[in-house]
């Protein structure tokens, strides 16, 4: 019963989308960055060159990983919800954080650590009386492109939810958090 379960699991999580197995070889999908992309998840591990740069396509709500004009990378994302839409435009990678935590964003809890109010914004959402602190939400991979937006492992509901990141299966946030450099290009395509 539990693997059916899991299995069930598995297939709402991925959506139908094909993982890859990351002890195999993968050959590189050859692709211009402007050229027609396969709809899938994967992440090349064999060796391929060239000046690395993320194209963010908002309308497919997908992410792509480029080496020069080699595609080594591509994910499903969740980028932001209306009000807080992730803005397009050219941009470079200022930060990298692995362990990053959200200053605006989190939850109020008490001194016992027990969540007082949850999902909370600290610009609108005055302390409660009985919580003791605010707890940022957890950002890992976190790859920040302008200002308070970035790339980032969370949750990923099947449409724009966040509040203005953009948001990666954990897996592939890692892979783009490990192939990113400080100051290569990532272009936001509406």
């Amino acid at each position: 019963m539990k693997i059916l379960v899991y299995a069930a699991m598995a297939a709402l999580l991925f959506g139908g989308t094909a993982c890859t197995n990351l002890g195999q070889k993968k050959l590189a999908v050859a692709s211009t960055i402007s050229g027609p992309r396969p709809k899938r998840t994967f992440w090349t591990v064999a060796p391929v060159t060239g000046a690395p740069s993320i194209q963010i396509v908002l309308s497919d709500q997908r992410a792509y990983f480029y080496k020069g004009t080699q595609l080594i990378g591509e994910s499903v994302i969740s980028s932001g919800k209306k009000g807080f839409e992730t803005p397009p435009g050219q941009y470079k990678v200022i930060q990298k954080d692995k362990a990053h935590f959200s200053n605006l964003y989190g939850d109020y809890v008490d001194d016992d650590g027990n969540v007082v109010q949850t999902n909370v914004d600290v610009s609108k959402n005055p302390m409660p009386d009985n919580a003791a602190l605010f707890v940022g939400a957890k950002m890992p991979f976190f790859l920040r492109f302008t200002g308070g937006y970035g790339m980032h492992a969370g949750h990923l509901p099947g449409y724009r939810a966040s509040h203005g990141c953009v948001r990666m299966p954990i897996a592939m946030a890692e892979h783009f958090f490990t192939a990113a450099e400080i100051g290569m290009p990532v272009t936001v395509m509406p």
